[in-house]
Formats: C-alpha cells, sequence, structure tokens
C-alpha cells in the first residue's frame, strides 16, 4: 500500500488547506477571507463584472456571490452600478478603497506564499508556479 503523501492529488489537497488556513489567519485583520480576496483580486482586472461573470470566473456558487458582494459592498471596497448600455443589470466594481485594502493583502498573500514555500529555492518557486499555471489552465471548463 502507497503512502498517502505518495499521492500527488493528497498533496495537493492538504498544501491547500494549509495554504488556505494560513492565508484566512492573515487577512482575517482586514476583516476579510479567501473568497472576498479572490473576488477583489478578479475585479482589480477588470471595469466591472456582472455577478454571473464572477460566479463562472471564480467556480462559487451564484448565492455565495451575492453575498460576498454584500460584504464587500459593506466594507467600502466594492459597490454596485447600472451596466453600461444595460440598466436593469448591475455590474461590481472595486472602489478606491477596494485597491488599497487590495495592495495591503497582498503583501500579506507574499508571506504566506514564502512560508509555503520556504523549502524551495528561486528556480524551484517558479519551475512550481509554472506547473500550477499548466495544470490549472488545463483544468478550466
Amino acid at each position: 500500500m502507497r503512502a498517502l503523501n505518495a499521492d500527488t492529488g493528497y498533496l495537493l489537497y492538504r498544501l491547500g488547506l494549509r495554504s488556505g488556513q494560513l492565508f484566512n489567519e492573515t487577512l482575517q485583520e482586514s476583516g476579510l477571507r479567501l473568497r472576498h480576496y479572490a473576488l477583489l483580486r478578479y475585479l482589480a482586472t477588470v471595469e466591472g463584472a456582472l455577478q454571473r461573470e464572477l460566479s463562472d470566473r471564480l467556480g462559487y456558487d451564484p448565492s455565495a456571490i451575492v453575498s460576498l458582494v454584500d460584504d464587500l459592498q459593506e466594507l467600502g471596497l466594492a459597490e454596485r452600478r447600472p451596466a453600461p448600455g444595460d440598466r436593469r443589470s448591475r455590474i461590481v466594481v472595486l472602489t478606491e478603497r477596494g485597491r488599497e485594502t487590495l495592495r495591503d493583502t497582498d503583501t500579506a498573500s507574499h508571506r504566506v506564499t514564502d512560508d509555503l514555500l520556504e523549502p524551495l529555492d528561486a528556480t524551484e518557486r517558479e519551475t512550481l508556479h509554472a506547473l500550477l499555471l499548466r495544470v490549472a489552465a488545463h483544468d478550466r471548463p
């Protein structure tokens, strides 16, 4: 019988859990969780997004997106605005305060990543990142 650590899928799962735990502990200082950070990070790359797009891109249930956007709106980090060309639809946009918070949380994000990848040198980290990007791109629906 193989040991658990011989299973790459299990190792990815275990490291994902640990990474999420560390990110959430760090983000709690800002009143955020990892899901909020992911939403903010995505919003920073677009001029605004429909909640349906956020659900599709992030892989979260639509009802979870509504709750996350509500949280971010209450914190002043994002807001809903009428969609250009369709006044019935609303897009979610990052506020300036949201951008500032994202810059602050990016610093914490780098610390978590550095802690997790401490055993690896810079070249190994780059290789790992490239391989994970390839796997993630292949897994995208």
